[in-house]
């Protein structure tokens, strides 16, 4: 019996032995590494404080082409200030509290004003032209006082909404607004000459550093009434016929002595420390045509 039991081990020993070793377990493929410039990615932050006066108002942050192609770039948080936010009520209607560069808003109340807001802007570097285009609408509050009609038959070019002396109108080449009054401009309009596509002339008001109301087309308001948010300076453009028949030209000048421009088509006029804007002049000049060849 024991040589039965140990020939059995023999050859249960020589079988182990001629069998192939086990494959060890099938392990997952190790992450493929992410490369150290890629890991992290900064961001151009810009902050701005807005002062806002007793009442309502909705923050747009409106449609930008750049959605999805950006990463959800310009994003915009608008937040109580570190001092008086006890004054300041916000509520947005995204729970995260973002306003993305898709018409996302949000409400600010002012319990009592001049109070201020927290406006954070978030960009990729490598966008220049991805700045927000924020708009504030004012919805309960004091109303703009009214504006003062031009005497008749006097033809405005340009209007303006200047702090404590409402709206006030001047030609094309004619300073408007008082430089040295440190009375800032609010908002403005441009009027198309006689002849004039409006859709051909259009501009945006400086809101802040890379900061840029949506463009307007001509005769339409730019900027606020009433709400103590000066403008930072100016941008104008000619395009299609207008541009061919016309040159503009852009200057200003804004509070603390600072001046800025002339400068040309489709260029931003504002000053080195985005001081409020006091005056502006808006040169519209016809271009000469040179005179046909004749035919000999």
């Amino acid at each position: 019996m024991a040589n039965v039991k140990q020939a059995t081990r023999a050859a249960e020993t020589r079988k182990a032995e001629a069998a192939p070793p086990p494959k060890p377990a099938a392990q997952a493929p190790a992450p493929t590494p992410v490369p150290p410039g890629k890991m992290m990615q900064e961001l151009r932050v810009t902050g701005h404080m807005m002062s806002l006066p007793t009442g309502l108002f909705c923050i747009v942050n409106e449609t930008s082409a750049t959605t999805g192609r950006s990463g959800g770039m310009p994003g915009v948080r608008i937040s109580p200030p570190p001092v008086g936010a006890q004054e300041v009520e916000i509520v947005g209607f995204r729970p995260d509290g973002w306003l993305s560069a898709d018409g996302d808003a949000t409400l600010v109340r002012v319990r009592r004003g001049p109070a201020q807001v927290l406006v954070t802007i978030y960009q990729l570097p490598d966008q220049p032209d991805s700045a927000p285009k924020l708009q504030v609408r004012q919805l309960l509050g004091e109303t703009a006082e009214a504006a003062p009609a031009p005497a008749a038959p006097q033809r405005v070019d340009i209007l303006a909404h200047i702090q404590t002396r409402g709206d006030v109108g001047a030609r094309f080449g004619v300073w408007l607004g008082e430089r040295g009054s440190q009375n800032w401009i609010e908002g403005f309009a441009v009027a198309a000459p006689e002849g004039m596509d409006p859709a051909d002339l259009s501009y945006q008001g400086v809101l802040g550093r890379g900061w840029l109301s949506p463009w307007v087309e001509a005769g339409a308001y730019c900027g606020s009434r009433g709400m103590a948010l000066p403008l930072l300076g100016l941008r104008v453009r000619l395009s299609g016929e207008a541009a061919e028949n016309y040159d503009i030209a852009t200057s200003a000048s804004f509070v603390g002595g600072t001046e800025a421009g002339p400068v040309g088509n489709d260029e931003t006029c504002e000053g080195a420390e985005l001081a409020p804007l006091e005056a502006i002049l808006i040169t519209l000049t016809p271009k000469t045509r040179k005179p046909a060849k004749g035919k000999r």
